[in-house]
């Protein structure tokens, strides 16, 4: 394969920079956490996509969290229903609404769907702007929210599709069956599997399959001159497994995650970031992408790392946790970044509001999973007059 020298050590250049201020965040280092100037004006994806915030969110709250069932066709449908439209506001805002935690028995297309409506018709944005999942009316509804539902409906409860998943021999089979349903397509399906992956559901080797999204294209594109007739999935998986040469070869002193290197899965999201960095970095190389839309702003809510336990790094992550530095004081984002903020008021309503079915199918079902109060009803007393900004 031919580089083109520049942009190729860019991109593990870029991977220990965005490593080193993972850490210096993590560890309540004052900022600035770099002095490369790009990293600390634009908004970049960590160089492990499970640090990512999102990712960090599902891992914790969503499969692994203590009061929820770890049923495995549970466990596989509150990941399909968080990421499908992977924004934390929009899985408590339904949580909220229900007073309950997000479950099969009380899983009802109609009134998700007018939840999400509501939520809508309040300005709130429900989907996230990470990737963006095919919006076609597949299955009849007129809104892009309801044909999802209907996805979810179907492989989760038509298809039964957790027996198919579970005797599954490999992450590709995984990608497979998920890429055999409508409004998903090839990366969306790479990317669930992999969230699956991350759960006790299955348990295979990240770097077993890969494949390349466009965003992840366009920067092998840019580091490589001639891929010698290697497909974008072999030059990912070579990054993989040549990446602490490449490390050692420029000099950098990369920390990887408590001893977990780079994933496949990891030097795919880093092609896309390095696609992104370059046109900063490197605004005369051809691209069909010109800026960096989004800029970079802190974000006050601290977060306590946790992986999935599988991989055995969850006691270290504590120990680093605890040597940290008392947290930042980080200014209000309030005239920082777009932010929607919706009255409290609008948002405090008794769950009696919500259809009677879902206290009925709790009932029929001996639904055992604790009542889970809304935070915004467990609030509202006090905190009439503030506002709960959505961003």
């Amino acid at each position: 394969m031919q580089v083109r020298q520049e942009i190729f050590d860019t991109y593990w250049r870029f991977t220990a920079m965005r490593q080193e201020v993972f850490f210096n965040k993590l560890k309540n280092v004052p900022p600035p956490w770099t002095s490369d100037p790009i990293l600390n004006t634009y908004k970049f994806c960590n160089a492990y996509r499970v640090s990512d915030r999102v990712s960090q969110y599902l891992i914790k709250n969503v499969i692994y969290d203590e009061n929820r069932s770890q049923n495995e066709e549970e466990v596989l449908f509150r990941i399909l229903l968080f990421k499908i439209f992977n924004k934390i506001e929009t899985w408590e805002y339904l949580e909220n609404k229900i007073g309950d935690y997000i479950t099969l028995s009380n899983f009802d297309l109609d009134v998700y769907s007018n939840i999400l409506q509501e939520a809508m018709n309040l300005g709130f944005v429900i989907y996230t702007s990470a990737y963006m999942s095919c919006a076609s009316k597949e299955f009849g509804y007129d809104k892009k929210h309801q044909n999802h539902l209907a996805l979810i409906d179907k492989i989760v409860f038509q298809d039964r599709v957790i027996n198919t998943i579970v005797k599954a021999k490999s992450l590709e089979e995984i990608f497979h069956i998920i890429e055999g349903y409508p409004l998903l397509g090839k990366f969306m399906a790479y990317q669930l599997a992999t969230d699956i992956n991350y759960s006790e559901v299955i348990n295979f080797d990240e770097n077993s399959f890969t494949i390349a999204g466009p965003g992840a294209e366009r920067g092998i594109n840019k580091c490589f001159l001639d891929t010698n007739g290697k497909s974008y999935a072999d030059v990912i998986y070579w990054m993989t497994e040549n990446q602490e040469n490449e490390f050692q070869r420029l000099g950098l002193n990369f920390q990887s995650l408590w001893g977990r290197p780079l994933q496949a899965i990891d030097c795919q999201n880093l092609f896309c970031e390095t696609d992104k960095y370059c046109r900063a970095a490197f605004p005369d190389l051809k691209s069909n992408r010109k800026k960096i839309k989004a800029k970079f702003t802190a974000t006050p809510q601290q977060i306590d790392y946790f992986y999935p336990p599988k991989w055995d790094i969850n006691d270290q992550v504590q120990e680093t946790l605890v040597q940290r530095l008392p947290p930042l004081e980080i200014p209000t984002l309030q005239d920082n970044c777009q932010q929607l903020s919706l009255e409290l008021d609008s948002f405090v309503k008794t769950t009696s509001e919500i259809p009677n079915c879902i206290s009925k199918q709790h009932k029929e079902n001996g639904q055992k999973t604790p009542l889970k109060k809304s935070r915004l009803l467990e609030n509202a007393d006090a905190a009439k007059s503030q506002q709960l900004c959505l961003f």
